[in-house]
């Protein structure tokens, strides 16, 4: 007796083959990935200690006459964690265009920490941030808020912080996280940054929407550190290109402020 051949076999292969090698591949890559981001973010904690002693050294420079104080309050991104230098993280980014666009000589004080959240930034920054008479001050953080965001603590140190800050400080909403629930918390923390910012009267800087438009494929492939976190030098130019805006503004404040006064004194 003999058995007749399916001749549906060679086509179950025929599909079957190209799946199974799609998920060996797919799981592949992922494995690479995963090992390529521990690598990354080792590399990148590596890089805490010299970003803050670099920041360190740009506050101990000499002073000199009539410059312009520039004061970062922030996290990871305000050292530049991501960046091939602290220079080319969105801080440094703003102070080579503070530098350009006005002729005062300008000194950077970087109060920001890696890690930090609001609660860092109340208890460890801001008290500096008293002793201080800044020109410009630039606030982004939150994104660390996220991981465990409550949005009741968050509103109220996020309202408590705003309190605190010189009138004229320019804040950055929280950037995008793209995808999934976090995403849907850093919208939550946003709305709550708008709401509050407005009622103290501070200069919002829309890096969510800014962000966002660059897409997660565009952030994955060409504006993300090792680490796939935080910003890479790309990314940081994205970042300070969105904080210009505002810097412009606060500059053309400063210069008005600046006639004002020598008319003022003239006329005496």
């Amino acid at each position: 007796m003999t058995h007749a051949r399916n001749p549906q076999w060679p086509l179950v292969l025929l599909l079957t083959v190209p799946v199974l090698c799609a998920v060996v591949l797919l799981r592949w890559v992922m494995r690479r990935g995963k090992l390529r981001q521990r690598r990354g973010a080792a590399l990148l904690n590596a890089a805490i200690p010299v970003n803050a002693k670099w920041w360190r050294d740009q506050r101990d420079l000499p002073s000199q006459p009539n410059e312009l104080l520039y004061v970062a309050i922030g996290d990871s991104a305000a050292q530049g964690i991501g960046a091939s230098k602290p220079r080319r993280g969105y801080v440094g980014r703003l102070l080579t265009d503070l530098r350009a666009l006005q002729p005062r000589p300008v000194r950077i004080v970087n109060l920001s920490s890696s890690g930090a959240r609001l609660r860092e930034a109340l208890a460890q920054q801001l008290p500096r941030l008293a002793t201080l008479q800044p020109d410009i001050v630039t606030v982004a953080i939150g994104a660390n808020d996220i991981a465990e965001f409550d949005a009741r603590r968050f509103e109220s140190e996020f309202r408590e912080l705003c309190r605190q800050l010189p009138p004229h400080t320019i804040v950055a909403d929280v950037p995008a996280f793209y995808f999934g629930a976090a995403e849907r918390k850093v919208r939550q923390a946003n709305r709550i940054v708008h709401l509050v910012s407005v009622e103290f009267g501070l200069r919002v800087v829309p890096l969510h929407r800014v962000t966002r438009r660059q897409t997660g494929t565009r952030y994955a492939l060409n504006q993300v550190a090792a680490d796939f976190f935080h910003p890479n030098d790309r990314g940081y130019a994205v970042w300070a290109k969105a904080f210009l805006p505002a810097i412009k503004q606060r500059l053309h404040a400063l210069s008005r402020h600046s006639v004002a006064t020598v008319t003022q004194n003239y006329a005496r």
